[in-house]
This record gives structure tokens, sequence and C-alpha cells, in this order.
């Protein structure tokens, strides 16, 4: 559940964020369900093409322990084929109200690389604008988003969703992605965007054993005490290692959500809500424990 903090309640050294004039705290980590309305997802592609679907899908996040709804409606995996911006809105556009009406006290987040949708988007209804791009593949997203005043996901990604792979970070990948960081939120804080949460960009563009160098040192591509995110949820880097398929990588995926979480990310961005849940209400416990 997530913490609405007074403004003049202490809270722990991580930085909240600002929505709607309430801050959002980190106290505890927060959950980020994935609903992804595309027919190409790696995963999940093509489940959720009916508003029966969308709501049922939602309210299974929400009831799961859910912070957040992400919503996506271009495929970013490896090699995924580029859709129009008014394609991308055609898809999303509608869903979003949809789901904003039926469930109002829900935090949506977009995930686009686009200024126009994230424009549109937060017209809409939505709170959070998720950009896997972190700004690099559309020149008006940080202007947008200094406009709009929304929480921003900086994400860090080695070339395109259509190239990433073909030529992937192989070494010094955190100090590679620390250094984006820095550059980029200087960048946004001249705009005066500062509402910011950090993705390391897991799986976009590394190969896998730096996939795993970053997930042990995910706290050291923190910059200004900013939030951090880890997106690891059935993606190839657990496959690759149990040489299995996304569908059966949920035991995979809760292991690393929790070694994220021991190396200090804030947010995850899970397919499987309840089971993350359950990962952070046993990490809350442990650290409560004396004996």
């Amino acid at each position: 559940m997530i913490k609405i903090v007074d403004k003049n309640t202490a809270f722990n050294e991580i930085r909240p964020i600002k929505i709607n004039n309430k801050l959002i705290d980190f106290s505890t980590p927060l959950i980020m369900g994935i609903l992804n309305i595309t027919p190409d997802s790696f995963y999940d592609g093509g489940k959720y093409k009916d508003n029966l679907s969308l709501l049922k899908k939602t309210e299974e996040m929400i009831e799961g322990g859910a912070d957040i709804i992400d919503i996506g409606a271009v495929s970013t995996r490896p090699g995924a084929p580029d859709i129009s911006v008014d394609e991308e809105l055609k898809r999303i556009i509608d869903p979003l109200a949809l789901l904003t009406k039926s469930f109002p006290k829900t935090i949506f987040s977009i995930d686009t690389y686009r200024s126009k949708v994230a424009n549109e988007t937060i017209a809409a209804g939505a709170h959070i604008i998720n950009d896997i791009s972190g700004g690099t593949m559309d020149t008006n997203m940080f202007s947008t988003i200094a406009k709009l005043k929304v929480p921003y996901i900086l994400m860090h990604i080695h070339g395109t969703p259509q190239s990433m792979q073909k030529s992937p970070i192989t070494n010094n990948v955190v100090s590679v992605i620390r250094e984006f960081f820095q550059s980029r939120i200087e960048q946004l804080s001249r705009l005066g965007a500062d509402n910011i949460i950090l993705d390391p960009g897991l799986g976009f563009g590394k190969s896998l054993e730096c996939n795993y160098k970053l997930l042990k040192n995910i706290g050291n591509v923190r910059v200004n005490n900013l939030p951090i995110l880890a997106g690891i949820s059935r993606k190839s880097m657990i496959n690759k290692v149990l040489n299995i398929i996304p569908e059966k990588a949920l035991t995979g995926t809760i292991a690393l959500n929790t070694i994220a979480l021991l190396s200090g990310a804030n947010i995850l961005r899970v397919h499987d809500v309840k089971e993350a849940t359950e990962v952070v209400r046993i990490m809350e416990f442990i650290k409560k424990v004396e004996c």
C-alpha cells in the first residue's frame, strides 16, 4: 500500500515523488503492475484485447497489492517493430479512460517514449510517464515532462529496441549507467523537472553478465538519492540462465526481485503482482526482526 506522507513528516533518505501535490514515500518498496495492451509483447502480448479482460486484470493486480499500474501500447522487446504515434494513441486512450474511471484511486503510469503520447495521456488522467529511452528517442520529451510536472521514469537503454541486442554493453556497466543518469538529470534539472525515478534498464542493451553485474550493484547507479525501479519480470536474463521460456520464469523472477530489493531497488515492475508483494512483505518483516 502506498504511503502518502505529510510535507512536514521526515521520510527516509530516498527522495519521494509528488503526484497531485501529494508526496509518495519509499520507506516501503512499491509494486508496479504491468498491463500490456499490445499484440506482440514478449510475455503477455494480445492477452488484454477487450474491456472485460482489461478490467479483470487491473482489478486482480490492485487486489494483489499493486501501487501503480503501468500501461504500455508499444512492445519494446528486442527487435520489436515500431508503430506510429497515432496507432499508439489509438491503442491507449480508450483503455486509459476506462481504467481511470473504474479505478479512480489508482496511480496509472504510461510506458511511452513519445512526447505527444505523454502529453495526451496525462491530459486523459494518467499520473506518471515511464520512458524506456530516457529522452533519447524523442527530443521533445524532457521539455514536455518539465511542462507537465509529473513523475518521470528515466530509463537507460543502449540503442533502441530494434538494435539494443546487436552490440550490447559488455563492460563498466555500472559507471556507464551512472554517468548517463547524471547527464540526463542535469538536463532535466535545467528545465525545472526533478520529479524523477531511475531505471537502469535491465535487459535493454546489456550483455547477460552485465545485467547480473548491474542487478548486484543496482544501488550504486543511484544519483541524488532518487528512487530506483527494477524491471526484471520474466526477462531473458532469467530464461537464458535457466534455459526456460518466459511462461516458466516466475521462480527466477521472484529470486531476482529479492536480489534487487537487497541491492537497493525501491520499485519492482512486474507481471506477477501478488508474488512480488509477498517478496516485499517478507523483506519488510526481516528488517524488523529482533531476537
